[in-house]
Formats: C-alpha cells, structure tokens, sequence
C-alpha cells in the first residue's frame, strides 16, 4: 500500500497506473477482506525513522507522508477495525436502563450551558404539558440556542443553575438571575404524547412556506399584547416596516426579523390570530343580540343585503388587511403617478406643473364624457366625446377606472388612456379618486407609485383654498350664499357685514371639515400609500415629488409579489 501511495506521487505515468489499478479494483466484486497486519501503525513509525535518517530523496518524500496526521489517523483506524475484525468481543446483555418519575432514562438527561447577555431572552418559549413537564415548545430562529443546535422542541427542562423549575414563571426568574451564562438540565422527551401535543399546537405542523417577507399594515407592541406567552420575545413594529417571515408553523405566532432593525428575531401574531382578534366584538358592544329578563341571550333577527357593485367601496373599507407579501426589487421605473387628498390641497397643480416641467417624462389623461361637442372643440383634446350608450357598456365591462354623473351627463377616465401614455414611455399622473387605488394596486400592469397630498394647517389651507378660488373661479363651500363680496355697500349695510360673517364662518367649518377628511382617508387608504407629502408650500411639495420619482430610478424597492409573480 505505502509503495503504490509513493508511486502515485511521483510523476504523471504512475498517476495514469494507479487510476489502472483502481478500475481493476472496482470491477470485482465487493468482498470482505481480512486484515494483512494489525500493527500498521507500528510498521510506519519504524519505516519513517529509516527513511528519515537517508539521504535519498524518495526515501525523504515517503517520511514526509507518513509523518503527516491524516495519514497516520488513517493506519490507526485500519489497526482498530482489524482488531475488531480478528478478535470479536462477546455479546454482553445489559440490564434494562431504569427510569425516572418523570418518564426519562439516566442516559436521556444531559447538561447544556448557554452564554448570554444581562437582560437579553434565551428565545425559546416553553409549556407544561400533560406530565407536568417543562416542555420547550419553540426555538426562536437566529438566536443564540438555535445558532448551538443543543435544544430541541420537545426537550424537557429540569433544572436551571442546579435549582429545580417546574412552571414558565420559574423559568423566567432563575434566568433572570444569571449574568454570563446559565446552565441547564435537559432531559429527552420519552412519551410520545407530549410531542405530539406540540405538534397538535401547530409548533411542528404542516410545513408553510416558511421565508417570506411581509409589510406590516398596522402597528405591534407586544408589551400591550395579553396573548403573548413571553413579552421579551415579542418584535414591535410599526405600519409600513417590512418583516422577514422565518417561521410560520405556529397558526398563532410567527417568528420574524425587521428589515433595517438590530436582526433580533421575535415573535409577531399571525395573520390568523390577528384576524380573530380584530374581528372579535366584545360581549359589551354586541349589538345583533340581546339579553332578556330571564337572563336567555336573545338573537335578533339579521337583516340579509344583497351585494351590489356600487357598494363595493363600503366592502373595501371593511375588509381586513393586516400584511401584504412583498419582494426587493432592484432599481426601476414605475408607470402611474397617483396623487390623492381631499378637494383644495392642490393635487391638480401639482400634477399640471409636473407635465408642464418635463412634457418628454411626465402626463395626463384624457377623460371621456358623453357631453355635447361644444363649438370649437376638438375630439381628443380635452375630451373623448362619446355617445352614452358606448361609455355604459366599457364601465359594465370594467374598462373604466373611475367615472361619475354631472348635470346629466358621464365622465370618466378609461383604462386605454392610461395604457397609451405608457406606450410613449411616460409616466402616467393621475389625480384620481382614492377608491380606484384598489384597481391599480392590485395590477401588474400599472405599477403604481402613490403619494397622498396631506392637508396642512388651517392658515395654509386657507391660502390654498384662495390660490385654487381665484385660478378656478370656483366657490368651494358647500353653503349658497346670496352674498356679492364686491358689493360697495357691505361694509355700511348691516345685512352685507351678517352675510359676510356667516360666509366665513361656513369657510372654516369647510377647512375644518376638509382637515377632517384629509386625515380620515389617510386611515382608510395607508395600506396602498408609498409617500405622505404635507403640502405646506406649493414648491417644497413639488420638489419632494421629483425627488421621490428621481430615487425610484436608484434605490431598491419593496413591491408587491403579485407584480413579479
């Protein structure tokens, strides 16, 4: 064996030799050999002292691999599996191990010490099971005793720091104890039921896709959270931070890590449990039943409504979004500019001096109506005049992304507009009603990025009001008022000064009203929004707009995963 090791060595022909000899040898048949020697190890120790002390360069060449640890772990291995192999040992029958109370052999309890910091968690979470078991019922993924590999779901924990623990609370105060490091007594579970009620708990489950990444559409903090077995391993988290989903076997609690945040990993409630919990209603606020004087619960008859379709958004404020599934995406351009707000905070300035700033980057639909042509105008050029019964049939087959009645007549922005500016390579602005977001969100097609327009304060409000009043001729109050502003007497006519002070009594209710709005539809729409810009003045919220397209071109983005897949 040493010789063709040596041989195989020295030059390339012998290489092509040895590779001979190894086909020759896998072309019989497998066979148990018996060992040559016993005593290899010896054999070599004596070979590389005469090799060492010659002068010859191969001899020189052999002493080096034999001196070299591999080599001679290999021999000694060979020596004990021949020894093995020539002098067998008797079968020794052994005593039946003895069991403890709790179920566990001597063999099965073993010690594990785990290092930590003052103050940080051991992320895992345990239960008493059936036995009154300290079971370790969840390993959190990324922390220090996952990275170990020492604990197993199922584990039972018996002592910590040699003081006995028998409940999740004892647990908590002996660890709360330690500095450095705790050390703990582990023992295997031996009945089959205890590990089958963690997995009966959903812990070791049916496998879900288990790394994904979410968007967080509401805010998380598990020290207000009643539910949560261990308030340190709860991960707070606000609206719109993106979450990596590492662990989604527990129906109730998913393991998760924030993107941009200190890569701990905590426990969030599930898109099950938090479903539940927002959809519960308290016995004190149910209104469907009714107590009667017997103390008998009392149903009241539900009234059945029929779904229709111009109600839809009223389904869509009601409806349950908590995460939505996202990807990174590398740097690209999006095809729709939404700009969303209340009436006055300036959408349609903002979105005519956008085109007008770069005609070549940015524009506009054109909507359709069923309007009259009126004299010298152009089909095309600030309408799409088209006869009603048309225009009905595209919205009954949904080609329309919004549209309305006034004074008689249709109007609406259909889908086909927005697709030919994007055939020009343009971004397509839209000011469009918030209801639409849903459409465009939820499309591939359009890629929308959504920037909602914030009210400012009163007193800038109102200067907005004044611009958009004096560019439109437009009166934004909902009250009529008989009341000539430029009347010459108003200030000598007693009823012109009554008339005056109600009119601006009503212009502050209408900002007041709008602030209301302003804030009630960023509520209801956040989960679709990219960009909050307060409009406080007109050029700074034109800026920050350019600068948001600018940035899409050269940072990575989080999108929707129904837009890539």
């Amino acid at each position: 064996m040493i010789e063709i090791f040596n041989i195989s060595t020295s030059s390339q022909c012998a290489k092509s030799a040895g590779l001979k000899v190894q086909d020759r040898l896998e072309d019989r048949p497998p066979t148990l050999s018996s060992p040559e020697v016993l005593n290899s190890e010896e054999l070599s120790k004596d070979i590389f002292v005469r090799c060492n002390r010659s002068w010859n360069r191969e001899a020189r060449e052999l002493s080096d691999i034999l001196n070299k640890p591999h080599f001679r772990a290999l021999l000694e291995t060979h020596d004990k599996v021949a020894d093995i192999i020539q002098n067998p040992k008797p079968y020794k029958k052994t005593e039946p191990l003895k069991l403890f109370p709790n179920g566990m052999t001597n063999d099965a309890i073993r010690m594990v010490g785990v290092r930590k910091k003052a103050g940080e968690p051991l992320g895992l979470t345990v239960q008493v099971d059936d036995n009154d078991n300290l079971v370790i019922a969840r390993i959190l993924e990324g922390g220090m005793i996952e990275k170990q590999g020492l604990l197993h779901v199922g584990d039972i924990i018996l002592e910590v720091n040699g003081t006995q623990v028998k409940s999740p609370e004892d647990l908590q105060v002996e660890v709360a104890k330690s500095k450095d490091s705790v050390t703990l007594k582990v023992g295997n579970a031996p009945a089959v039921e205890t590990h089958a009620s963690i997995v009966s708990n959903g812990v070791n489950g049916v496998t879900k896709k288990l790394t994904c990444y979410m968007r967080a559409l509401f805010e998380y903090n598990p020290d207000e959270d009643t539910l949560l077995p261990c308030k340190e391993i709860g991960l707070p988290f606000d609206r719109g931070d993106i979450l990596q989903i590492v662990d989604q076997r527990d129906p109730n609690w998913w393991q998760a890590k924030k993107i941009g945040g200190d890569n701990r990993t905590g426990l969030i409630p599930s898109l099950e449990l938090e479903e539940r919990r927002k959809a519960y209603v308290p016995p004190e606020a149910d209104f469907v039943h009714k107590i009667s004087i017997c103390g008998a619960r009392i149903a009241r008859k539900k009234k059945k409504i029929i779904y229709q379709s111009k109600s839809n958004c009223d389904f869509d404020k009601a409806e349950l979004l908590l995460y939505e599934e996202v990807t990174k995406m590398p740097p690209f351009k999006r095809k729709t500019l939404v700009l969303i707000g209340t009436q006055g905070v300036g959408r349609r300035t903002l979105k005519n001096r956008l085109i007008n700033s770069d005609p070549e980057k940015f524009a506009g639909v054109i909507p359709y109506t069923t309007r009259p042509q009126r004299v010298l105008e152009e089909n095309g050029q600030s309408y799409w005049f088209v006869d009603r019964e048309k225009m009905e049939e595209d919205i009954r087959n949904n080609k329309f992304l919004e549209y309305g009645e006034y004074n008689g007549h249709l109007y609406g922005t259909h889908l086909d507009t927005i697709r030919d500016v994007i055939r020009q390579g343009k971004m397509c602005i839209l000011d469009c009603s918030p209801m639409s977001l849903k459409i465009l969100h939820n499309s591939s097609e359009f890629l929308p990025y959504v920037i909602f327009i914030a009210a400012p304060g009163m007193e800038q409000l109102k200067n907005l009001y004044d611009i958009s009043k004096s560019n439109t001729n437009i009166r934004y109050s909902s009250r009529n008022l008989t009341f000539d502003r430029q009347s010459s007497i108003r200030y000598s006519s007693r009823r012109a000064r009554t008339l005056e002070s109600l009119a601006s009594l009503y212009e502050e209710e209408d900002l007041r009203r709008a602030l209301e709005d302003s804030a009630s539809m960023q509520r209801t729409y956040d989960k679709y929004i990219d960009q909050v810009i307060t409009n406080n003045d007109f050029d700074v919220t034109f800026r920050q707009i350019v600068e948001a397209m600018e940035s899409l071109t050269t940072e990575h983005q989080w999108v929707p995963v129904n837009w890539i897949y």
